[in-house]
């Protein structure tokens, strides 16, 4: 029997760092399963790293696995690393709101097996939402949102999220989190949006891109931060327009695009293929 493992990397590049990471994993008798690998540059630039790999037994990696690899291949490549479990399932909450169609797609990959996360709950500002949950026996929470409200209702969702949350999902969710609960989960928190951002800003942006006649819609699935839509990058799509679209026919569109690209940057995420450096992500599809 074995354990299954991933273990992502991101340092300076410099010669060895391939060979010093799997020779480490020969020598804990560790059988590489995918190695994928990315340089910035052919001198001097930044390395990224994605290994799976499985452990002889079944005992998942350690903190003695962990220390030993941070003692011989860390440390002396100045590495910034990560080494989990893969048979754990990261723990996800998702916020929603009255669009639903983001949210359904999450909880029909999740139900139809193609989603590897565990859905702890749905969180909405709206309680018409909690059919959509109810439907693929998800636990819901109900909690209002005004301006008045904010602070008590982010508490609330934190009693919810509790400690043992990885990824918290916000499936066009209608409200603006607070600094305070987003540095809270530095790079655990993904949104979804129409990438007309910033050009086609405030209420009903498809009917202002249909009234500029754009000739492409999409969305965009980013890691969020304190600065409003301006996160790193996870995943992104379009689709062409043409003059024979209506306003209608580019709301279908668009609810399509952010159906497919924020399902496959959290599919990522959660596979741990998403390495965040600065403002960028390496994405190993």
């Amino acid at each position: 029997m074995s354990c299954s493992a991933r273990l992502l990397i991101q340092c300076a590049d410099q010669p060895g760092i391939v060979a010093a990471v799997t020779r480490f994993l020969f020598e804990h008798a560790a059988n590489v399963t995918h190695l994928d690998q990315h340089s910035t540059e052919m001198t001097g630039g930044l390395f990224y790293m994605r290994v799976e790999f499985q452990l002889p037994d079944l005992e998942p990696p350690d903190q003695r696995l962990r220390a030993a690899f941070d003692a011989q291949v860390g440390q002396p490549f100045a590495m910034h690393w990560s080494m989990v479990d893969a048979r754990v399932r990261k723990r996800m909450v998702i916020f929603a709101s009255r669009t639903e169609h983001t949210l359904q797609e999450l909880l029909w990959r999740h139900a139809r097996g193609d989603l590897p996360v565990e859905i702890k709950a749905v969180i909405s500002n709206h309680a018409e939402t909690e059919e959509h949950a109810r439907r693929f026996d998800v636990p819901f929470r109900h909690i209002p949102v005004t301006a008045e409200t904010k602070a008590e209702a982010e508490a609330q969702a934190l009693d919810v999220i509790g400690d043992d949350t990885d990824l918290i999902v916000l499936a066009r969710y209608m409200q603006i989190l607070s600094p305070a609960l987003v540095e809270r989960f530095p790079e655990r928190i993904i949104n979804i949006h129409h990438s007309f951002l910033p050009a086609f800003i405030g209420a009903d942006p498809y009917r202002q891109a249909y009234e500029r006649g754009v000739k492409l819609i999409g969305a965009t699935a980013h890691y969020v931060t304190s600065e409003l839509d301006q996160g790193p990058i996870i995943e992104q799509d379009v689709s062409r327009v043409t003059h024979r679209d209506d306003v209608d026919a580019l709301r279908a569109m668009g609810r399509d695009i952010e159906r497919r690209v924020l399902a496959r940057a959290v599919h990522w995420h959660v596979e741990d293929r998403v390495i965040v450096s600065g403002h960028r992500t390496v994405v190993f599809r």
